[in-house]
């Protein structure tokens, strides 16, 4: 796992992909602290790292990305078990609120660059 509280190249991102599943790097973010970590099996791994390491439940958000899709709307894929939570009214494994989506894209914005 890493933790990205700087930048990572999509580059790197592939070859993580690679790794992996082929195609996707998983990908959690702390909205509240601007942290986003990547390269894990499971979303809940990354969730657990930041956990432990003080962030909060509400503020974590798990998403998918595809190196190979950089820089168009495919590149995010809002997708993960971590997202179910109903007392965030939140009720499905995407993320249904658009302000919280749109926070996820400047963050991952901020930190992967080309």
């Amino acid at each position: 796992m890493k933790k990205v509280e700087d930048k990572i190249t999509v580059a790197e991102l592939s070859e993580m992909a690679e790794k992996m599943y082929g195609n996707l790097v998983k990908g959690v973010v702390d909205l509240e602290r601007n942290i986003l970590v990547v390269d894990a099996e499971m979303h809940a791994d990354e969730e657990q790292l930041l956990l432990e390491d003080e962030s909060r439940q509400q503020d974590l958000w798990g998403i998918n990305l595809y190196p190979a899709k950089f820089g168009t709307d495919e590149f995010i894929e809002f997708d993960s078990m971590i997202n179910i939570r109903p007392r965030q009214q939140n009720m499905s494994r995407g993320v249904e609120n658009e302000n919280i989506r749109k926070q996820i894209i400047a963050l991952v914005n901020e930190r992967v660059q080309a």
